[in-house]
């Protein structure tokens, strides 16, 4: 393939990634937008597989990793599960992260690659691998922790160490430091020592930033993840001198970025304070004197086939899903549950919350995978008023996204994240298997008041004997 065809190619190319990302903003259009994203990138791999810049010596060795790795990642395809995906997200932003620090050190040792550069240009083009390996080793290594905190291999207790800050400040100017070193570096062996030291403390880094976490925040950390996973791409875009890589990489870079403001906007937190880490823990911890309210009045227990009755007595029916729908696979009996109370002309909607789940649309994934109408998804800002007006309201295995605290107590630990109002419905149910905490391991007022009902158990299992109910 000539030069000038590969660069048509890339044009088309990213013209067919902004489409994908255009199709990506809706659900009627998300098909759509993921075909134009799997075009692209098969122009994109055939252009640079068969372009100028691969040799035939090399041509078989490529297509062999191809091979390989296309086969890994139709085994994951097909054997992850649902619940697994944002384990699986991180994991692959992971693979961005090693792909950009590989290439930045193969890129540096290369003699041959630096070779038409000169001046400026040559120290232009070592400030890329630096950056780039910087960014590179700082996304893998959180990365790696992201998907062990989401696969349940790492707790979701931040690691608050003493002077942590002061600590990351202390990286950022050796960092600084050796970076000089290293553009004032005469050769590849020079260069290769403070190469190394700021590798490793990047490492260190990504490692500390993301353990500092706590769980409540672990969906704006992997939109974080997936921005810093474009940045990494764009800068290797830069150090191989491929612009379709540096477009694919400030697409990725900017749309993550955008997206973490909003998911922080969406818990009132500023992305400031979630990088600083140290809200959500697994368990609640002890209220100190003077602290956050405790939740006053008792608990009151449902069972399946009361849960019928007030289901086949409602008109307005609002469900919100959590992650617990994703853990009990009850995706498809809610739609079961849903398309039969349709039929019988009650007004069925889903409320979704910004950050519920582990990761950006991981309840609209689910609902979509269990075929549940799009026009009857509403974001939280479409539906919270409609609340008054409802006559069950019913959580599935979410918590701290429907805490009335957030409203009502200024010493709670998420006081200002905006919720979905859930206990303004005539009567309300919530779905968990036991009494625990959420994620950010605060109470919930929401279980004691007076038209809220509990229903014990495993989502899937209490959901199919509902719907047995109600068909009965």
């Amino acid at each position: 393939m000539s030069a000038s065809l590969a660069t048509v190619s890339y044009i088309g190319a990213t013209i067919l990634f902004i489409l994908s990302l255009g199709g990506l903003s809706n659900q009627q259009t998300a098909l759509r937008g993921n075909l134009y994203g799997m075009i692209g990138m098969t122009i994109a791999v055939l252009a640079t597989v068969f372009g100028p810049q691969v040799t035939a010596a090399g041509l078989p060795w490529i297509i062999a990793a191809m091979l390989v790795g296309a086969s890994i990642g139709l085994y994951a395809a097909r054997t992850v599960q649902m619940t697994q995906m944002p384990e699986l997200v991180a994991l692959m932003h992971s693979m961005v992260g090693l792909a950009a620090m590989l290439v930045g050190i193969a890129t540096f040792i290369d003699p041959t690659a630096a070779s038409g550069f000169t001046g400026a240009a040559k120290s232009i083009h070592e400030m890329e691998i630096y950056i780039g390996i910087l960014i590179g080793a700082i996304t893998f290594s959180g990365s790696i922790v992201a998907f062990g905190k989401l696969s349940g291999r790492i707790g979701g207790n931040p690691l608050l160490l003493p002077g942590r800050h002061w600590m990351n400040l202390v990286g950022l100017l050796v960092v600084i430091w050796f970076g000089r070193e290293f553009m004032n570096a005469h050769t590849i062996a020079d260069g290769m020592t403070p190469l190394i030291v700021m590798t490793v403390i990047a490492l260190l880094f990504g490692v500390h930033m993301v353990m500092a976490i706590g769980g409540a925040d672990m969906p704006v950390v992997v939109s974080m993840l997936n921005s810093y996973s474009g940045w990494a791409a764009a800068a290797t875009g830069f150090m191989l001198s491929n612009d379709l890589l540096i477009v694919i990489g400030a697409l990725v870079g900017s749309s993550g970025a955008i997206l973490s403001y909003i998911m922080c906007r969406a818990m009132a937190r500023s992305f400031i304070s979630v990088i600083a880490g140290g809200f959500g823990t697994a368990s609640a911890a002890p209220k100190p004197a003077g602290g956050a309210a405790q939740p006053a009045g008792e608990v009151i227990p449902v069972n399946a086939t009361e849960t019928a009755e007030l289901l086949r007595e409602a008109k307005s029916v609002i469900i919100v899903p959590g992650y617990g729908m994703a853990v009990a696979q009850a995706q498809h009996t809610v739609y079961e549950i849903t398309k039969f109370l349709r039929e019988k002309g009650v007004n069925v909607r889903f409320g979704i919350h910004p950050v519920a789940g582990r990761m950006p649309g991981h309840m609209n994934v689910l609902l979509a995978e269990a075929k549940v109408p799009y026009d009857i998804v509403f974001e939280m800002d479409e539906l919270n008023d409609d609340f008054p007006t409802t006559d069950v309201a019913i959580v599935i295995g979410a918590n701290d996204i429907v805490n009335p605290g957030a409203q009502d107590d200024p010493a709670s630990p998420i006081a200002g994240m905006p919720v979905l109002e859930v206990w303004k419905a005539k009567t309300s149910i919530v779905m968990k298997r036991s009494m625990a905490s959420g994620y950010a391991g605060v109470d919930n007022p929401l279980f004691y008041k007076e038209n809220n009902r509990m229903l014990f158990g495993d989502a899937k299992k209490m959901l199919d004997e509902v719907l047995t109910v109600l068909k009965a």
